[in-house]
C-alpha cells in the first residue's frame, strides 16, 4: 500500500516519492510552507516537520522579563537571603578545618587492602599472645645445673634418628605427648611442637624431664610440665 502525501494527503509511488521530515511527499508538494518554492532534499529546513526554505524559516525568539520595580525588588531581596545563609554557614564552620577525599576506585581498593592487612595482623598477635598465655613457664633449672651431669645421658643423636635402646633409661621407658610448643633454650634441652610423642622419659625433679623426641629424634632435658603421659 502506497503512503499518504504529507501535504496533498494523495498516495504517493515509488517513482515520485521524497522520504522526509517522518513523512512522505509527492516531488511537487516538497515545497516551502510559506512561499511554495519547490524544495530539495539539500535546500530546505524543516521545522515543526514542515518544510520551510531559507528565507521564511522561522526565527527562534527570546522572552524578555521587564526590569519592572516588583521584578528588581525581588532580585534584590534573593541577593539578601543569599548573603544572610552565606554568612551563617561562615559563622557555623569558621574554625573547622576540612580535607576533601575523593572516593576514587583507587581509594577504595587502597583501604580495602589496608584493613585485610589489619586484620591479618590482629589475628597473627592474637595467637601469638594466646599461646603466651596458655603455656606455662618452665620450671627453674638452677637447682638442677648444679647437680654434676652425666655426659651419656645429654649425648644427642643428629636429627632424624631413632634413639638408641642402649642408652635408654632405667625408669622403665615411660611415654609422654607435648601439650604446649617449646623452643629449645639450651644445647641439652630439646624443642617441642604441640602433640609431639616423647620415649623414654625419665624424671629429673619436679620441673624438668628427660627423654627423646620421636619425630626429631632428640634427647635431652624438656620442662615437665609443657607434657602430660599418655
Amino acid at each position: 500500500m502506497n503512503p499518504p502525501c504529507g501535504r496533498c494527503n494523495k498516495p504517493v509511488y515509488p517513482t515520485e516519492k521524497i522520504n522526509c521530515l517522518d513523512k512522505y511527499w509527492h516531488k511537487g508538494c516538497f515545497s516551502c510552507e510559506v512561499c511554495k518554492m519547490a524544495l530539495s532534499m539539500t535546500t530546505y529546513k524543516g521545522f515543526e516537520k514542515k518544510p520551510y526554505c531559507s528565507m521564511h524559516y522561522p526565527k527562534t525568539s527570546f522572552t524578555i522579563v521587564a526590569d519592572t520595580p516588583e521584578n528588581l525588588r525581588l532580585k534584590q531581596q534573593s541577593m539578601l537571603n543569599s548573603q544572610a545563609l552565606y554568612k551563617e554557614d561562615f559563622e557555623k564552620n569558621k574554625g573547622k578545618c576540612f580535607s576533601v577525599v575523593v572516593d576514587t576506585p583507587e581509594m577504595q581498593r587502597l583501604k580495602k587492602t589496608q584493613d585485610q592487612i589489619s586484620n591479618i595482623k590482629y589475628h597473627e598477635d592474637f595467637e601469638k599472645s594466646r599461646i603466651r598465655s596458655d603455656a606455662p613457664p618452665p620450671e627453674n633449672r638452677q637447682d638442677y645445673e648444679e647437680q654434676p651431669s652425666n655426659p651419656e645421658r645429654f649425648s644427642q643423636p643428629p636429627v632424624g634418628q631413632t634413639c638408641p635402646a642402649a642408652v635408654a633409661p632405667p625408669s622403665g621407658g615411660q611415654r609422654y605427648q607435648a601439650v604446649y610448643s617449646y623452643t629449645a633454650a639450651d644445647a641439652d634441652e630439646v624443642s617441642l611442637q604441640e602433640g609431639d610423642l616423647i620415649l623414654n622419659v625419665e624424671q629429673i625433679d619436679e620441673g624438668w624431664m628427660f627423654g627423646c623426641n620421636q619425630r626429631t629424634g632428640q634427647r635431652g632435658m624438656l620442662p615437665a610440665n609443657y607434657v602430660r603421659p599418655v
